[in-house]
């Protein structure tokens, strides 16, 4: 849910505003709606929403804790800057808990599981030849969680998906300039056709080269938008600027 209109439907049927204004604005920072390093305003985002400043100011708060929004004091509130520490450490987690769920899954996986896999791999087939990014997107996250639900660990997904907002944002950047969907859906199902044969090292292996795929491409990002990233031991101090989303960025 990442739309004004969303939130005022969720908001009639009863749900917290302060957790909906979280959800809408994290949405639209892992999505590059709002482009790192880019300054975000209280007064704006309420007005827009059409709530009052306290679920915003709160849910700011919430995202700085969660390293997607650097507030400076007396300065202004910013969209943060990719920390590469920062996509190091969302990996770790996400390898950690997906390839510890997938060797519960190895023997456990039914012809029926398998088999809902292969459905999604046809529709990112089908998304990659319609050059729909936000589509696949959304594929890829739903074949992760499967996969992670087939072991009987699915209740972990939300860990997952908590742990690697900075990993999203810059899987999101990448994409377009990799132009790689048709790589990313050839591991995916070397996975899949692995964890049929009951291949646990072979799973194992292939997930893992999946998922750390992510750091050649933060490289390849970083050398070309160098002001979307910041260093750990020296941040970028942010320049107020007008526009609040990404401007479209050619390859």
């Amino acid at each position: 849910m990442a739309s004004a209109e969303g939130l005022h439907t969720a908001r009639s049927r009863g749900r917290n505003t302060r957790q909906l204004v979280h959800e809408v604005l994290r949405s639209r920072i892992v999505g590059l709606e709002l482009a790192p390093g880019s300054a975000v305003s209280e007064n704006d985002l309420a007005a827009e929403l059409g709530v009052s400043r306290t679920p915003v100011r709160e849910s700011l708060i919430l995202l700085a804790d969660e390293g997607l929004v650097d507030i400076y004091p007396q300065m202004g509130t910013f969209i943060s800057r990719i920390r590469e520490r920062d996509v190091a450490s969302a990996q770790f987690i996400r390898e950690a808990l997906e390839c510890a769920a997938l060797r519960d899954a190895v023997g456990k996986a039914t012809a029926r599981d398998v088999a809902e896999l292969r459905v999604l791999l046809t529709a990112q087939e089908e998304a990659d030849a319609q050059s729909d990014m936000a589509g696949f997107f959304q594929l890829d996250e739903q074949f992760h969680q499967r996969l992670m639900a087939v072991s009987g660990h699915g209740s972990a997904w939300p860990v997952v998906s908590q742990a690697k907002a900075q990993l999203d944002r810059a899987r999101r950047l990448s994409l377009p300039m990799t132009q790689q969907m048709s790589l990313l859906i050839g591991q995916h199902r070397d996975v899949v056709d692995l964890l049929e044969e009951g291949d646990l090292g072979g799973a194992d292996g292939a997930l893992r080269s999946h998922l750390r795929l992510v750091f050649s491409d933060v490289e390849k990002i970083r050398a070309k938008h160098p002001e979307l990233f910041s260093d750990q031991d020296a941040p970028l101090r942010p320049r107020r600027e007008s526009t609040r989303r990404a401007a479209a960025r050619e390859d």
